[in-house]
């Protein structure tokens, strides 16, 4: 099971401390760093403000080596989807082919109004993604020498040389618990399928939905990876679990069906259920505090090698 590492630097991180976690995360042998695409603090002052999505992972994308990159999930309300597409590909190809790409319909209205950021209504939202992941996907697929037009009801491409090209074909990330639309998008676009802090029996319904949507297309299920992220508080012993629930807000009693909370054991015997009921192979673990470089360690240590 892959452990990546995933940071809310709008709750407060400069791009030191994005840097200083994923280069730990990278020398521990985490599979991945990831961090969300927003621009508004979800509670507390979120100083010093916050850091572009892609700014960052383009820079990281030369100051670390091995570990993938990317996004959960960037909001297809924030950018065009040609510039972006270009973006994006220039952060892979400097990243030596790392960089993954999670794409979402976007949700959080605040931030919008915060920044001049136009909030279409919600069918209006899921629209502009589907146009979105059709317009990046076919400018990358296009290949180089040919043109790409796309004409949609929002967006309309016009003989594009479709480039520049990433490094390889980068993995799109599509997720969230629509019932429909979402399988549906990522049956027809996504490597990966994951869900934001669900419970177990919620993800196994919703994998199952979009093992559905592969079906109807024609596409194998097994080919889709299935991933979570949640909150993780590991600690040697309960005393310390409850002092890095602290830390991040969570109440007592506000993480019981979380699987990335409890003692090294506890954790890797929760993950085996979610392998074992979900077909889950892939796990996000929610970090908030990135001063605490020793739960990182100690996750390492304790819980990563009985995953392997």
């Amino acid at each position: 099971m892959d452990l990546r590492i995933f940071t809310e630097p709008q709750q407060g991180a400069t791009y030191a401390d994005l840097l200083r976690v994923a280069q730990a995360a990278e020398a521990l042998g985490f599979d991945g760093f990831f961090r969300s695409d927003h621009y508004l603090t979800m509670g507390g002052t979120g100083l010093p403000g916050p850091t572009d999505a892609w700014t960052t992972l383009t820079a990281l994308a030369v100051q670390t080596e091995r570990i993938a990159l990317g996004t959960l999930v960037t909001s297809a309300t924030f950018r065009l989807p040609g510039p972006l597409a270009i973006a994006v590909a220039q952060a892979d190809q400097m990243s030596g082919g790392r960089i993954e790409f999670g794409l979402g319909a976007g949700w959080f209205e605040a931030e919008h109004t915060a920044y001049g950021i136009p909030f279409p209504p919600q069918a209006e939202r899921f629209d502009r993604l589907a146009e979105q992941l059709e317009i990046i996907t076919g400018l990358w697929a296009t290949p180089e020498g040919e043109r790409y037009s796309f004409e949609g009801r929002y967006y309309t491409v016009a003989d594009s040389p479709a480039l520049p090209k990433p490094s390889r074909q980068i993995p799109v990330i599509v997720g969230g618990m629509g019932p429909k639309r979402t399988p549906a998008l990522a049956a027809r676009y996504a490597a990966e399928f994951n869900l934001p802090f669900p419970r177990l029996d919620v993800a196994v319904a919703q994998y199952e939905r979009v093992a559905n949507a592969c079906t109807a297309v024609g596409r194998d299920p097994g080919g889709m990876v299935r991933s979570f992220a949640q909150r993780v508080a590991v600690g040697a012993t309960d005393a310390e679990v409850e002092r890095r629930l602290a830390v991040t807000g969570t109440a007592a009693g506000d993480h019981v069906d979380n699987p990335l909370v409890g003692t090294p054991d506890q954790v890797v015997d929760a993950l085996g259920r979610w392998r074992e009921e979900a077909g889950v192979t892939r796990v996000y673990l929610q970090v908030l505090d990135l001063s605490d470089l020793d739960h990182l360690e100690l996750i390492a240590a304790r819980v990563a090698p009985q995953l392997a």
